[in-house]
Formats: C-alpha cells, sequence, structure tokens
C-alpha cells in the first residue's frame, strides 16, 4: 500500500466542530471550511495530501471507533477542533491502538512552536526557564499540552497560574476536572489582574480582549506576552508595544510580526512522519 498507492503522503484532518477556532461548538458541518483551510495548508507547505473528515458525532467512545474503522486509507491522522477534556481520551486511545501517527494539533502543534517562541524569547531576555513565572488564560487542550511541555522543558509546575472562563485554578474550586486538578495553585487568588502581578510570561488560549494596559504594565521586568487567540488577540499587539517598551509581543495572527501559530509546525512535522514510516508522534520527537 505504502509503495503502489496514495497512503504513504495522505492524512486525514478529523473534526467533530466542537472547538472550531475562535468559534466554539459549531458542528461538523460549520467547521468543514476551516478543515478544508487545514488541508490546503498541509499541502503548500509540506506536499502532505488531505482528505478533510467531518464527523457527526460528540460521543468520544463513538468518534474514536469511527477513526479506527476508516484509518486502513491514511498514513496519518489530525484530529482537529476537538473540544477538551474529551480530546484527550480520544487522541491517547487512538495513538495506543492505531499503528499510524495520530496527532491533535490544537494539542500539540501549539505546544511545540509556543514552546521554541518561548525558548527564544527566553534567549533574548536573558530568564531562565527554571525561574520564571507563567500565567496561562485557557484551559483548553492547547492551554493544558502547552503548560506541560513548558514543565517538561524546565519550568516549574508551582510558577504556573492558568486560568479557565471562571478564574483561578485554585485550591477554593470544586469544579475541576482531573486535568484542570493537575493545575491548581497555592496562590490565594482568583483573576487574570491578580495572576498577572511580576509575572515572566503571559500564555493566552482564551478569548479575545480580556488583557488591559494595566495588567501589562504589572508584569515583571522584560515580559513576555504570547496572546494566541485567534482572530482576535487577548490584547491587540500594537496597544501591546505602546503599553511597555521592553515587551516580547507575539500574536497568532499571520499579519502581525513574530506569529506564534502551530502552521509553523504541523505541515513538516507529518512530513518528517511519513517520510520516515513513523507509527507514532510521541514526546521525544515533540522535544
Amino acid at each position: 500500500a505504502y509503495k503502489y498507492t496514495a497512503k504513504g503522503n495522505l492524512v486525514a484532518v478529523i473534526s467533530n466542530g466542537t472547538a472550531v477556532l475562535g468559534l466554539g461548538d459549531i458542528g461538523p458541518l460549520a467547521g468543514k471550511p476551516v478543515m478544508e483551510g487545514k488541508g490546503l495548508l498541509f499541502k503548500i507547505f509540506a506536499d502532505v495530501d488531505v482528505f478533510d473528515i467531518e464527523v457527526d458525532e460528540k460521543d468520544p467512545k463513538k468518534l474514536i471507533e469511527v477513526v479506527k474503522a476508516i484509518a486502513p486509507t491514511f498514513g496519518g491522522i489530525n484530529l482537529e477542533d476537538i473540544k477538551a477534556p474529551e480530546c484527550f481520551e480520544i487522541e491517547e486511545t487512538l495513538k495506543r491502538e492505531l499503528n499510524i501517527p495520530v496527532f491533535h494539533d490544537d494539542q500539540h502543534g501549539t505546544a511545540i512552536i509556543s514552546s521554541a517562541g518561548l525558548i527564544n524569547a527566553l534567549e533574548l531576555n536573558g530568564k531562565k526557564l527554571d525561574k520564571i513565572k507563567v500565567v496561562v488564560n485557557g484551559a483548553g487542550a492547547a492551554a493544558v499540552s502547552c503548560t506541560r511541555l513548558y514543565i517538561r522543558l524546565g519550568v516549574k509546575p508551582e510558577n504556573v497560574v492558568m486560568l479557565d472562563s471562571q478564574g483561578v485554578l485554585n485550591k477554593e474550586r470544586t469544579n475541576l476536572n482531573k486535568i484542570k486538578q493537575q493545575f491548581i495553585t497555592d496562590r490565594k487568588i482568583t483573576t487574570l489582574e491578580e495572576a498577572f502581578v511580576d509575572a515572566d510570561v503571559f500564555l493566552g488560549l482564551s478569548v479575545g480582549n480580556v488583557v488591559n494596559k494595566k495588567m501589562i504594565r504589572s508584569m515583571a521586568k522584560d515580559p513576555i506576552v504570547f496572546a494566541m487567540a485567534n482572530p482576535n488577540p487577548e490584547i491587540g499587539y500594537q496597544l501591546a508595544l505602546d503599553t511597555r517598551d521592553d515587551i516580547i509581543m507575539a500574536t497568532g495572527r499571520s499579519d502581525h510580526p513574530n506569529q506564534v501559530n502551530n502552521v509553523l509546525g504541523f505541515p513538516f512535522i507529518f512530513r518528517g512522519a511519513l517520510d520516515v514510516r513513523a507509527t507514532k508522534i510521541n514526546e521525544a520527537m515533540k522535544m
């Protein structure tokens, strides 16, 4: 099949439309333009062929069965825009049970590229991974995976504060799922504004325009701000630059400098995985 058919260069971009870029749970049909766009990016940047497959199924176990059933067609599976926490179970099960690479780009593409950006930014401002204080706004697939990779790189877990739509993940909260419980802070803070004080890094994977000038001013010297909500970042690029002259500022948008976006990674990660007939994309490859 790898020698005589298209399988070896064919990736399935699979979504159930529950967490579509900037739009949330809009369903599989409304998510199709985004998935086709994804296929185009694969083709333009890495000459990888794509079938985009929108599946009308929210039950993780049923979605897993659908993907497993069609997997023989493909050389790799790219899961896309599936909401947390279901996406973790879906990805982990498929990785375990299939012999082709399975990659949830919202999780790992974003984690790899933002980690690369963080390493570069720290090289510029001279701070060390094991000393920085990090604020993560958002607690979905991308935020969790970015934070896990940052910790693997050397950020101390106690130096991370994560927030979801209801505030800081702290010990007072009783409504946190198993994934979020891993990121509970000991600090007695509840709001984004409090979390910003003396922070070295802000990682935004949430919604637009939730960060203001006061928050940016309260950060430590030489702050790093990755406002990666799309299409509207947590704080506008120019607004952040106007607020401080010692800031390293990035967004997920292609019309500003310093784009931190998973398009810088996923086409080439799959290109490499397909070229060597990898059966998995594992932690060592991400590092």
